[in-house]
């Protein structure tokens, strides 16, 4: 271990200890502080901060997308890569004042699959029980790293159940790439009791305590586990705020859970189910709606300024989410993402 330093957040006025060899976010996450995050990866800059006081910090290797050289040269920096050498004081842009003392302890953890289920051509539902890790807590829509066998790397995936349920198991959806590093493995080699190293849980795509705001959902292949877990607990605590699910998929077999979704309109009064394709096929029978789900909400939706908004799925998806929602008047606070993205394949969801 390297020298610790501090590091204060402003404005919410937080202190945590870092050690050098730890990264920021890494740091504020084992000390129960949950800071704005997505791919943990310096890909998608949701963690970007401004540095106030300080400027001994060196960054692991990150996208000049997230992060532009000028930027960083202004102060900025990224708290997924960054890693302290003195103390600081660091501005936080982007932060939730209901999340940030709500984090869960960082727990490693050992997975044993339980099962591997097809349910669609490239989805896969993934279910694991961790071994000895009964005090392992998870917020819905939180996600998960699991380290790929035989390599460094970690792939992210999002629980679709919820902490009450199935107590003990974990539940994933999986998409499936010919060349993905974790995907790929999980289609051909690994079985009904292997065991996988897991690490978590992360991630702020939490369901915020608004009663008064309507709730949209928009997602789009493995983006379903995440919402799927939202819902769930959403059916378990009685909630009933009127919510709508808008679920892009390409054709009528990419769809899934649609039983499930629509028994979910009778347990969660005003949740309704809006499933849409793409591309269908010629003569195929869907008498749903059709084109991009994106346009789709375009289409149904004239005003959203009421809404919180949760958008979880393709990178492609997501990008044409951010810039339709705030047409639709939904302030930028009130949109909540996860945004994966790809590391020379496609696995995380």
């Amino acid at each position: 271990m390297g020298n610790k330093h501090h590091v204060r957040f402003e404005p919410v006025g937080i202190e945590i200890e870092v050690d050098e060899d730890q990264n920021i976010l890494r740091a504020a996450a084992e000390q129960g502080v949950m800071l704005m995050h997505g791919c943990k990866e310096g890909q998608c800059a949701s963690c970007k901060s401004f540095i106030l006081d300080g400027d001994d910090v060196d960054h692991d290797r990150y996208s000049t997308f997230a992060l532009p050289d000028f930027e960083k040269e202004e102060g900025f920096t990224l708290l997924c890569r960054a890693h302290a050498y003195e103390d600081l004081t660091i501005e936080l842009l982007n932060y939730d004042e209901e999340m940030i003392h709500s984090g869960l302890p960082i727990q490693d953890a050992v997975a044993e699959v339980v099962s591997i289920e097809e349910i669609t051509h490239d989805l896969r539902r993934l279910v694991v029980r961790l071994v000895d890790a009964e005090s392992f807590k998870f917020f819905p829509g939180q996600y998960l790293d699991f380290a790929v066998p035989g390599h460094e790397a970690t792939r992210s995936f999002s629980m679709a159940n919820t902490p009450g349920r199935d107590s003990g198991q974990l539940e994933f959806v999986i998409r499936i790439y010919p060349d993905g590093l974790f995907s790929h493995l999980l289609d051909t080699a690994v079985s009904v009791g292997d065991r996988l190293d897991v690490q978590g849980p992360f991630g702020v795509f939490t369901l915020r305590d608004a009663p008064e705001r309507d709730l949209v959902f928009l997602g789009g292949g493995a983006g379903m586990a995440p919402i799927l877990s939202l819902l769930r607990s959403m059916a378990e605590r009685g909630i009933e705020r009127k919510a709508t699910y808008y679920y892009g998929a390409r054709r009528k077999r990419d769809l899934c859970f649609e039983a499930e979704l629509t028994a979910l309109e009778d347990k969660i009064p005003g949740f309704r189910f809006v499933p849409a394709l793409s591309e269908p096929d010629e003569g195929e029978d869907w008498d749903g709606e059709t084109g991009l789900i994106t346009d789709v909400v375009r289409r149904l939706e004239n005003r959203l300024d009421r809404a919180d908004v949760y958008v979880c799925g393709p990178p492609p998806m997501v990008e044409a989410a951010l810039e339709l929602l705030p047409a639709l008047g939904v302030p930028e606070k009130r949109i909540f993402y996860d945004k994966f993205t790809t590391t020379g394949d496609a696995d995380e969801t």
